[in-house]
């Protein structure tokens, strides 16, 4: 596999590997601040937002992926976009609409 023979620098520039590594942070930050409130969310929204949760995820590891030069800027941006496509497929009612059938 040649691209593992390649030296990270040849592949991201110091700075985008600084920025994705940030950038993976700020997600499981996120992911940490919210994911204590799932279990005590109405049931119709539990799973979707562990859904969610699970796509950041996800996407912080591509991101990580990224910095490693495992993958370039183009399979980021699809796989960023794909997440996004993911989590508007999984939209439910939200916590204000629940709250006004009841």
């Amino acid at each position: 596999m040649r691209i593992a023979k390649m030296k990270r620098a040849l592949l991201n520039p110091g700075w985008r590997t600084r920025r994705a590594l940030r950038s993976a942070a700020v997600l499981d930050e996120v992911v940490d601040s919210q994911v204590g409130m799932v279990p005590g969310l109405p049931p119709e929204l539990r799973k979707r937002s562990a859904d969610h949760l699970a796509e950041l995820v996800l996407l912080a590891q591509s991101y990580r992926h990224y910095a490693a030069g495992w993958i370039d800027r183009r399979e980021l941006e699809h796989r960023a976009c794909a997440a996004l496509d993911r989590m508007e497929s999984r939209r439910g009612p939200r916590l204000g609409q629940l709250t006004e059938r009841e």
